[in-house]
């Protein structure tokens, strides 16, 4: 859970009223948070550094509060203030609005088509007539630190750039360029320096050097201008010092570089939102207009509200109470939503309005679950359930368990590879063709390796097979666990199925009976008999067309009269491309089908 440091004067003086310690923890309870210790710069400086050292700072009281990892409008005070302010019902949720700039002063940002390479996406806005103090700009530069190390996963997915709007000229361009070719001067620096000289230059830096790999060793840097060719940023390194923020900065631009525009779009509104407090307009955002490589054109932020619709018995049921509708609207708006009766004319509707600030909430189950928080747990009555049940294993996971067992016994050993592959691992390399109606893709997957969910647990055993080849002949493993399988009618889209799959590899002989072996011993465990007669009792082989196995040496299994895996020898181009330099046989079988 990321803490976040809250000056304990100014926290008081945001909320109107003065806490004493219990009191404040009391509150931080009933809101979901938690008041972790009360103490100062001097203290916490000390722990580091030691006393002396520490004695010159500040011995103001702070309050260190632990908040939910996706609570991402609670990491800075202007969010915690706010959220225990509506929660205490000294104000309403405030509106946010997205506002067109001044005439002749509308900012552009255009992307080339070089960032695709390196960081695809951009999203920006305009806080415009702010007016900082020292500790809401000290709090500004905390959230984008506090967002860098969560949301935007170091940096990884997401970084943010301010800039002061005064010191620049738009439209602005977000370019990709090699190194040697983009010269400025980085931010509190006063050497203008070149992409790799600054790269060199970090090495050293504490807190920046551990964001170098990110773009380092691509031929291509991100960079960010404005009209006059000035370097705004280095995305994800640092700003540059001409646009840096100062407290005399009126208006600050923003732009977010990332290779996950979702999260981009709720980083951005997360800053603009925390911050438009402090515009001479309150809680109002100038838009900025961002036009991809492709020519398409969108408007950033979007802070409009989204919309869920509910029924209060859906809500009691998961809690287990009997909270009255009006009761529930009311603390809901506790929460910061804005919640009605619905549109439907039924008496247990609820319409759920959620403000751009939450976008922890993706599900009505996270409406119930702020019900929940501004009911109080603690009045939640404790309940003897109406039936006595015991804990047992689900049938699937007894039956796994048992299948490991045999097979262990057997002189198999279990591995557990990944759930992720590369979209050739779990087609091209099988032979197969990606019919794209079977597996569940990444949209934005981090690498190549981690592209699909597997629909097959054989890429994985082959990658394993590869990784351990050097060690002494043969080598029998199994896997007992999931793929994962597109399906509409569901309402996630997608289901997991328990398969169990096995590989023997050696260089004398492909083993071809021994995994034959192993279907007859497993189905004997499960006490299904060979359907020797066609009466579509039991189990039987047939041969297959599947091009992962050699032709003749290859067979699909039923039970039933259903298919549920197949058997054979591994096709030597299919032991070539997950470079397996043995002869190898492979079961694979649908396992959900015995429970």
């Amino acid at each position: 859970m990321p803490t976040v440091n809250v000056d304990k004067e100014i926290l008081f003086k945001g909320l109107g009223k003065e806490f004493t310690l219990e009191e404040f923890e009391e509150l931080c309870f009933n809101y979901g948070i938690e008041l972790e210790e009360e103490t100062s710069e001097r203290e916490m400086a000390a722990k580091e550094v030691g006393a002396d050292k520490a004695k010159e700072l500040s011995n103001r009281a702070i309050y260190r509060i632990d908040i939910p990892a996706n609570r991402y409008d609670l990491l800075c005070a202007e969010g915690i203030i706010r959220a225990l302010s509506i929660f205490l019902e000294k104000q309403k949720p405030p509106v946010y609005k997205t506002v067109a700039a001044p005439k002749g002063k509308v900012q552009k940002l255009f992307v080339r088509p070089e960032t695709g390479s390196i960081r695809k996406f951009v999203v920006a806005a305009v806080l415009r007539d702010i007016h900082f103090t020292q500790d809401s700009y000290n709090s500004f530069i905390d959230l984008q630190d506090k967002l860098h190390a969560n949301i935007c996963r170091r940096r990884t997915l997401v970084a943010i750039g301010t800039h002061d709007l005064d010191t620049v000229e738009g439209p602005f361009t977000y370019e990709a360029l090699p190194p040697k070719e983009i010269n400025f001067i980085p931010l509190n620096q006063t050497k203008s320096m070149n992409g790799e000289e600054l790269m060199t230059f970090y090495e050293a830096d504490r807190k920046l050097s551990k964001f170098l790999p990110i773009i380092r060793d691509s031929p291509r840097y991100p960079v960010i201008y404005d009209s006059k060719r000035r370097v705004l940023s280095l995305p994800p390194i640092i700003n540059s010092d001409h646009s840096k923020i100062k407290l005399t900065t009126k208006n600050v631009f923003i732009e977010c570089t990332a290779t996950d525009l979702t999260k981009a779009k709720v980083v951005l509104n997360t800053v603009v939102t925390m911050f438009s407090e402090y515009c001479k307009e309150q809680f109002t955002v100038e838009t900025v207009e961002v036009v991809s490589a492709d020519g398409k054109s969108a408007v950033y932020p979007d802070l409009s509200m989204r919309k869920f619709e509910t029924t209060k018995d859906y809500i009691n049921k998961l809690i287990g109470t009997d909270i009255p509708r009006d009761k529930m609207l009311t603390l809901l708006g506790k929460m910061g939503l804005t919640a009605s009766s619905g549109s439907q004319k039924s008496k247990q509707a609820i319409s759920v309005l959620v403000p751009p600030t939450r976008s922890d909430i993706l599900h009505a189950v996270d409406i119930m679950e702020d019900v929940a928080i501004a009911y109080g747990f603690n009045n939640i009555v404790k309940t003897v359930p109406k039936a006595a049940t015991a804990g047992a294993m689900f049938p699937i996971n007894k039956l796994s368990d048992k299948i490991r067992r045999e097979l262990a016994l057997s002189g198999y050993t279990e591995v557990l590879p990944l759930i992720l592959c590369s979209h050739d691992e779990n087609f091209k390399f099988l032979k197969k063709v990606d019919d794209n109606q079977t597996a569940v893709k990444l949209a934005n997957p981090a690498t190549i390796e981690y592209q699909v969910v597997r629909t097959s647990l054989l890429p994985g055993l082959l990658k394993t097979i590869n990784s351990n080849k050097k060690l002494p002949l043969p080598l029998k493993i199994f896997e007992v666990s999931d793929i994962v399988l597109k399906d509409d009618s569901v309402e996630r889209r997608a289901k997991n199925v328990r398969r169990m799959a096995i590989v023997y590899a050696n260089t004398k002989g492909s083993g071809f009976e021994l995994i034959h072996g192993m279907l007859d011993r497993i189905m004997l465990m499960l006490n299904v008999p060979m359907d020797v007669t066609g009466s579509g009792n039991g189990y039987y082989i047939k041969e297959s067309d599947n091009v992962t196995f050699f032709p003749g040496r290859r067979a699909d299994v039923f039970y039933n009269n259903n298919k549920i895996g197949y058997l054979g020898i591994v096709h030597p181009e299919v032991c070539q491309n997950f470079d397996v330099p043995l002869a190898a046989s492979a079961l694979e079988i649908d396992v959900e089908q015995f429970v």
